[in-house]
């Protein structure tokens, strides 16, 4: 069975204890989610590769030791590497003091693990049961995880969905800003104006971070730092490492790293 079709049958709605959790792996699969809602919020975490996903006019990053929140009632899809492992852990509204908008959050090792622990759990309705009291523990430690800037605007202005969508596709597209404004038919400051107003980015800034979320997502994936300079458009990979230095505080191989041994 594919991920996508055990996402489809699976119906977090169907149970009223305060939160059940799944595990997908996407190992043999090109998965994509389309868009869905469910009245439960929705914390995906990723334990290997990594997954994007689309809400709120946003586009969300996972890498690994990271997790995406969307609470209930957010319409959401999301598009996992080939190599993905994935803990779902599906939230009643009011059940846990989590944020009210999607967000990208830091997992710490022990949540990680007793998420694991709760996808392997027999989750009966017992309130006193094994299961129901480390439910409890794992909603009270996600309460107090940080979140992680790691997503990107984007707009439902046609405008600058149609430049989003452009540079998602081909993100080695270099062009000047001065470039993207005559293909919108838009003067630079207009187009300047519409970019702040509706991502509260400068144009610089959001193709920086989009070249980020693509990177953590291809690096996660086993993709080499070469490659994903290449990918991205950069005339050298140093400047790339430039570029991920300054936006992650470290390389991209002692990013990864120190996500390694904190998981450890």
């Amino acid at each position: 069975m594919s991920p996508q079709l055990a996402h489809t049958l699976f119906d977090p709605d169907a149970t009223p204890r305060p939160a059940v959790a799944r595990h997908l792996d996407f190992v043999d699969y090109a998965a994509e989610v389309p868009v869905h809602t469910h009245r439960k919020g929705q914390l995906i975490i990723t334990l290997f590769g990594a997954v994007v996903c689309r809400a709120e006019n946003d586009i969300w990053i996972v890498p690994p030791d990271c997790a995406v929140w969307i609470p209930g009632g957010i319409p959401h899809s999301a598009k996992a590497t080939w190599n993905a492992h994935l803990n779902y852990l599906f939230i009643e509204p009011g059940a846990a003091a989590l944020p009210e908008k999607c967000c990208t959050l830091a997992i710490s090792p022990l949540i990680k693990a007793l998420i694991d622990r709760l996808t392997h759990e027999d989750m009966d309705d017992e309130a006193d049961s094994h299961a129901a009291r480390l439910t409890r523990v794992t909603l009270d430690e996600l309460a107090a995880m940080p979140q992680q800037k790691l997503s990107l605007p984007v707009s439902s202005h046609p405008k600058i969905r149609a430049m989003a969508d452009a540079l998602v596709n081909h993100p080695e597209d270099r062009s000047t800003f001065q470039t993207w404004a005559k293909r919108l038919a838009l003067s630079e400051r207009s187009l300047a104006r519409l970019m702040l107003r509706e991502t509260g980015l400068t144009f610089g800034r959001w193709r920086q971070q989009l070249h980020l979320i693509i990177a953590l997502q291809e690096l996660a994936s086993g993709v080499s730092v070469q490659n994903v300079a290449a990918k991205l458009g950069y005339e050298s990979v140093n400047a790339f490492i430039t570029m991920f230095r300054k936006t992650m505080g470290s390389t991209p191989a002692h990013y990864f790293a120190e996500r390694k041994i904190s998981a450890r």
